[in-house]
């Protein structure tokens, strides 16, 4: 397998650097760096979203005929890889990531023109309705339920640690049409207005005191048969598919590696309380290596993943192997970073957001005064997007035989 760029793939990286350098602000790149929870707040997300947007480059994901950039595979992981180095927000997947390629899979010409546009400018912000208080992991077994009623389905039931609800104007839920037949053969992929009197969002708030998820309770809401994407019954597949767009042509390694750059740099100048650096103390240099090799293996893994894309190949379960590696050495880093900065690291404060000219001051530094609130939310990482057991389960049956 040949890993070298091509000459056309080096230009291309050139030229999103120059952009890079251009058009990301220094006030969004803070942002970005003092938000410790997985998503980045609207104001910052949906200001680089427009940027990109005016570039034509927010939806790298989607056919080019729907608005998207006709990217190679391999240009979509240099644009991933290049954002991530700069800093640049990771702006919100639910919509540009998720629900826009099932449209563009799955949506009629109609659905295709009312809603993507309003999807690359940012005038729609969604949010995705999966879980629900008893069907995480065994998402089959959900019972929000949705009956037809005239040209309209009226929906009854809940979903859980729905991220951004209290932002968004449109929720993709997966909900019961069908109780009749077998579990996944009963489920319908429903887009579904959140403004609207039965639909009532309450906040949860995580252990760090940030506010990105929520339960959201649907009593006789209604939403257009128009709005249902495919046939009845066909979410279950729709869902596949969406889980796959999620996992495959990721990009975790370039984020993981420029952490570990980072607490590298600061152990140079971290005291150990024993003798100069911790950078000298030979435990805390082995566990920073063993990371270090963890997320280059995992990069080697994300590159074979994209030689498969570019020979137009489905991502398969190879996805579920760097989903669960990159959570988990996420969360060696964040147990890295805690151990680095000492009792600096123990602050945790409550105001959000922590940019800005409103933010609290720092105990120590910026990144101590987030590094608690990342190592909280990020112990999520092992169970959002398919938990470690569920992601084990895939390998041992599609890759293992077992």
């Amino acid at each position: 397998m040949d890993m070298n760029f091509s000459p056309e793939d080096i230009a291309f990286r050139e030229d999103v650097r120059a952009f890079l350098a251009e058009k990301l602000p220094d006030r969004l790149k803070d942002g970005a760096r003092r938000t410790p929870g997985v998503f980045v707040e609207p104001d910052i997300g949906m200001e680089w979203h427009r940027i990109l947007n005016e570039r034509g480059w927010v939806a790298p994901h989607w056919p080019k005929e729907d608005g998207g950039t006709g990217w190679t595979p391999t240009q979509k992981f240099i644009f991933e890889k290049e954002c991530a180095l700069a800093g640049a927000p990771a702006i919100s997947i639910l919509g540009l990531r998720l629900v826009g390629p099932v449209i563009c899979e799955f949506g009629t010409p109609e659905q295709k023109a009312r809603f993507l546009p309003r999807l690359l400018s940012g005038e729609d912000y969604w949010c995705q309705g999966y879980s629900e208080p008893g069907s995480g992991s065994d998402l089959a077994s959900l019972k929000t339920a949705a009956r037809l009623d005239g040209d309209e389905y009226i929906i009854n039931g809940s979903k859980i640690w729905t991220t951004h609800a209290h932002h968004a104007n449109w929720i993709f839920a997966l909900v019961r049409t069908d109780t009749t037949v077998k579990k996944q053969a009963g489920i319908t992929f429903l887009l579904i207005p959140m403004d609207q009197e039965g639909v009532e969002v309450t906040p949860i708030h995580s252990m760090s005191g940030d506010h990105e998820v929520n339960q959201v309770f649907f009593s006789d809401a209604r939403t257009s048969v128009e709005n249902r994407i495919g046939e009845e019954g066909a979410g279950w597949a729709i869902a596949k598919f969406l889980l796959e767009n999620e996992r495959g042509g990721s990009c975790y390694a370039p984020r993981l590696l420029k952490s570990i750059d980072k607490l590298a740099e600061l152990a140079e100048t971290q005291p150990s309380g024993v003798n100069g650096a911790i950078a000298h103390d030979a435990r805390f240099r082995d566990k920073l290596a063993r990371v270090r090799l963890d997320a280059e293996a995992l990069e080697f893994t994300e590159l074979r993943i994209l030689a498969e894309l570019a020979k137009g190949r489905r991502p398969g379960p190879q996805t579920s192997l760097v989903k669960l590696l990159g959570s988990n050495i996420g969360q060696q880093i964040d147990a890295l970073r805690l151990e680095l900065l000492g009792p600096d690291a123990l602050q945790l404060p409550l105001e959000r957001p922590l940019y800005g000219n409103e933010a609290p001051e720092p105990v120590g530094s910026e990144l101590a005064q987030t590094a608690m609130g990342k190592y909280l939310n990020n112990r999520a990482a092992t169970i959002f997007g398919g938990s470690d057991e569920v992601q084990k389960n895939i390998i041992a049956k599609t890759v293992l035989g077992l």
